[in-house]
């Protein structure tokens, strides 16, 4: 609740990050023509990136043809990326379009790419609603951000 409250109060947190250098600040890893890719700040497993248009657009009816190609193909590239880097086995990808969809930001549309391994559920997060990581966020920033350079060049 404090994540969406910050948003909130403060503005959208996408369009501030991407006034900023990229950094685990921000949590950019990548930045295209029309859209981004970055860290979740709170992640439900290592590697969970979101990828985000930089036009501030509530639904995938306002953003051009442009901006929704590239979009698919930076999840493309963050799936093999994931890959990888982390050996994932599977990967939810997928928006939450409208707060009642539970967007905790409704007015920027965005996707995440949640890497999965088999067995990868446990009791933490369906019983106690805590996420357990095997890394800081500083560490998957730095591994990811390392491994697309080098995938790209």
């Amino acid at each position: 609740m404090k994540y969406i409250q910050e948003t909130s109060d403060c503005g959208c947190f996408f369009c501030e990050g991407i006034k900023e250098e990229d950094s685990i600040d921000n949590l950019i890893i990548h930045r295209g023509e029309h859209a981004f890719v970055m860290l979740n700040r709170y992640p439900y497993t290592s590697g969970h990136l979101m990828v985000v248009p930089y036009v501030h657009k509530a639904s995938l009816e306002e953003i051009d043809l442009e901006t929704k190609t590239e979009v698919m193909q930076l999840i493309t590239t963050a799936i093999h990326i994931l890959s990888i880097e982390y050996g994932a086995e599977g990967f939810n990808v997928g928006a939450n379009l409208g707060a009642i969809a539970g967007a905790g930001v409704a007015d920027h549309v965005h996707f995440h790419v949640v890497p999965r391994w088999n067995g990868d559920t446990n009791f933490m997060t369906s019983v106690g609603s805590a996420r357990v990581l095997p890394e800081s966020l500083a560490d998957t920033y730095q591994r990811i951000k390392e491994r697309w350079q080098s995938e790209q060049s």
